[in-house]
């Protein structure tokens, strides 16, 4: 018994010994890992502190020192002058309007496209899904132009109508809506069938609540990019009355106020429109996480 242990003995010795030596080198590179990722941060996140911090200045300690994040002294005089001597309510009340129709509909009409692209069998269905791929492709600059043309045409340039109605479609969500209807078993859909469930019944009570992982991610994308939306405001519309948060602030970063840089008012302005993007992604979040398990335990 001796002659047998010996070996075994011989030989976790330098295995505990080899790993004695691994752990080490293991902690240097998770520590370099973790430093790496800290630089990144802070490298990411500095331009949003200068913003803070400038949007609490006073107009002289932002124009002499515009790259420090500390203010001296801390002053909320460019917020009062965001609401009085601006149109930053209109502008608000705008990008609220327009953002909540365009979520709504981007949101309707890409879970109803993706499903007829993922489950009907239509003529042509490979045709229009190849069409949505190209619409991915193409740069919205492009189309400026043309959407200008055909707003004008129409009637509806420098109105709501304008503002809203070209962008209730999506080709992004339609994509990302068909990709995760396919994910899903169609015995699921074949099992509501027997039970009697007809096609509008089956989407709307079966599929539907099983997409609320990418139905929340769409969300979060339709409604950064619809509040963030800038160049067809630039082509829809040309009344001050009807400018949202991103087509008034350029306005304000053009020069509108006058002379002066004015940083503490521009800033200040873009850290309240920024405001409620964030909130919105914080919060659904949090339910596309808890939905994306769901999801994974009942695939």
């Amino acid at each position: 018994m001796a002659v047998l242990t010996e070996p075994r003995r011989g030989t976790d010795g330098p295995a505990r010994a080899g790993s004695g030596r691994r752990e080490p080198r293991g902690l240097l590179t998770t520590f370099l890992g973790y430093a790496v990722l800290v630089f990144f941060g802070l490298v990411y996140l500095y331009p949003f502190v200068i913003q803070l911090g400038n949007a609490f200045k006073t107009e002289p300690d932002a124009a002499a020192n515009p790259l420090s994040p500390i203010p001296s002294p801390l002053d909320v005089t460019s917020f009062l002058r965001i609401f009085d001597g601006t149109d930053f309510p209109l502008w608000f009340g705008n990008s609220v309007l327009m953002t909540v129709c365009v979520t709504a509909g981007r949101v309707g009409t890409a879970a109803l496209a993706g499903y007829a692209l993922a489950r009907l069998r239509f003529r042509g269905r490979r045709v229009v899904f190849g069409m949505v791929v190209a619409m991915m492709a193409v740069p919205p600059v492009v189309l400026l132009i043309p959407k200008f043309l055909v707003l004008n045409q129409l009637g509806i340039y420098n109105s709501y109508l304008g503002l809203i109605v070209p962008l209730l479609a999506d080709a992004t969500a339609v994509f990302i809506m068909k990709q995760f209807f396919e994910s899903i078993p169609v015995s699921v859909e074949e099992a509501a069938r027997i039970d009697g469930a007809g096609a509008v019944r089956t989407f709307w009570s079966v599929v539907l609540p099983m997409a609320r992982p990418a139905l929340l991610a769409v969300t979060i994308l339709m409604f950064q990019g619809a509040w963030n939306e800038f160049p067809h405001t630039l082509v829809a519309v040309q009344d001050p009355r009807l400018f949202t948060l991103p087509r008034g602030l350029a306005d304000l970063v053009s020069g509108s106020l006058g002379k002066g840089t004015q940083y503490p008012l521009k800033l200040g302005a873009a850290l309240l429109a920024t405001i409620p993007v964030a909130v919105i992604f914080v919060v659904f979040q949090r339910y596309f996480v808890r939905g994306a398990n769901e999801g994974a335990d009942k695939g």
